[in-house]
């Protein structure tokens, strides 16, 4: 049993750490900069490296080869503690700073990215509330996740609006006191299928272009949403993805976040608190493609020798190796800037494009390592490079991280 409590306690603790933080990020005097992780940051890494090496590990390939929704394990991680991270301890979560967020977000990617997307698909539909939402939905609706292992949704995206978020087709309109929900989310709505509730983006103002969005979050069991099938993707199969319908779903003011005409940005904001974890979940797989090379190729012998020995073998471990670390670093940078009260979308799509990348690279680089068999579904390699590549997809693609990243720039370098 993982002392969920005691993990809260350990959040009220860094949550003095996170302002002190913030006070020296702001101020002028410089001082020593530390990857070394204090003594609440490495409990916080244990008791996610246990949960996932002695329950995600033993679990994950079933999960992927049945696609069965991971409820069992979301049950223990929000027993353990390790859901809602975080979410603010007024309203029921841990209440974890974002670099310790990162670190349990790696460690469940390390397990199954496909069950550290369920969970970090939740914190993406609770972000926004985070962000913008009144103290009274916060109580309603981010203190019932706390309560029960429950799991919300994130419908932003539509089958003909991904990265074009201003190209959202489905409307709310007033109605006295209520707004009407008709249109279909796809693709990043993951936990669909089993959401408590969703935050949807929705078209308030049509002539308004981004700005005439606004968020809602609304209960799953409003008459008139329709979950569609699960689909069947390549990799992370026991996440679940599915077309939601909104037909006529009446939605009361209250449940507008924010204000009416910020749902844009109310989503970008998320992103700040998302993107980081996200890539720190791609750094999971990064890692966990590192090891499990690097025992295949001590152990695997050609030619007299263990295959690390020859030196296009230990080339690709060591690209790997770098990969994995360098990853990390930018994933810590951008968690560490958000935690000193700082805006870190630079660095959050920096994490997000670097990680990507080095997951993709790293399962790519396993199954070269393991030959042959690392093309069956036996070894974990061939699972892994499956779940790599939705990383520089979802959540903004690659290009976008680059978009933004770029955008940044000319502030940073003025002509």
């Amino acid at each position: 049993m993982f002392p969920r409590v005691a993990l809260q306690r350990v959040g009220g603790r860094l949550a003095s750490t996170a302002n002190a933080a913030r006070h020296y990020a702001t101020s002028s005097a410089s001082g020593p900069v530390s990857f070394g992780l204090n003594d609440d940051q490495r409990a916080i890494d244990e008791l996610s490296r246990t949960f996932a090496q002695e329950k995600i590990v033993p679990a994950a390939a079933e999960l992927d080869r049945t696609m069965e929704y991971p409820w069992a394990i979301l049950k223990e991680a929000h027993a353990a503690g390790l859901m809602n991270t975080h979410v603010p301890e007024e309203y029921g979560g841990a209440g974890l700073g974002m670099v310790e967020c990162a670190i349990v977000s790696e460690n469940l990617g390390f397990g199954c990215t496909g069950v550290q997307t369920a969970i970090e698909a939740n914190g993406l539909a609770e972000a926004p509330l985070i962000v913008g939402a009144s103290h009274e939905l916060k109580m309603k609706y981010l203190g019932r996740m706390g309560e029960t292992p429950l799991v919300a949704s994130y419908a932003v995206t539509e089958p003909g609006a991904g990265s074009d978020v201003a190209g959202i087709k489905t409307k709310a309109v007033k109605e006295g006191d209520k707004f009407v929900i008709n249109g279909t989310k796809m693709w990043h709505s993951t936990n669909s299928g089993h959401a408590n509730w969703f935050f949807v983006l929705a078209v308030t103002d049509p002539s308004a272009g981004v700005k005439g969005l606004t968020g809602f979050v609304v209960d799953a069991d409003t008459p008139g949403i329709t979950p569609g099938r699960k689909e069947i993707n390549m990799g992370q199969r026991c996440s679940d993805t599915r077309m939601v319908t909104f037909q006529d779903v009446v939605v009361p003011q209250e449940n507008v976040i924010g204000a009416v005409g910020e749902g844009f940005k109310l989503a970008m904001k998320a992103f700040d608190i998302t993107r980081p974890l996200v890539a720190a979940g791609a750094v999971g797989l990064a890692q966990r493609a590192l090891e499990e090379a690097t025992k295949y190729a001590q152990e695997r012998k050609t030619m007299g020798k263990a295959i690390i020995d020859h030196q296009g073998v230990a080339f690709m471990l060591a690209d790997m190796a770098v990969n994995a670390e360098a990853a990390r670093a930018l994933v810590w940078k951008s968690a560490w800037v958000k935690d000193a009260g700082q805006r870190n979308s630079y660095y959050a799509s920096m994490a997000k494009l670097y990680a990507s990348r080095a997951a993709v690279e790293n399962a790519s680089m396993g199954v070269q390592v393991f030959g042959g068999i690392g093309f069956n579904t036996e070894m974990p390699m061939e699972k892994l490079y499956r779940d790599s590549k939705i990383f520089e997809l979802y959540e903004g693609t690659s290009q976008i991280q680059r978009l933004v990243i770029s955008r940044h720039l000319p502030a940073l370098y003025p002509a």
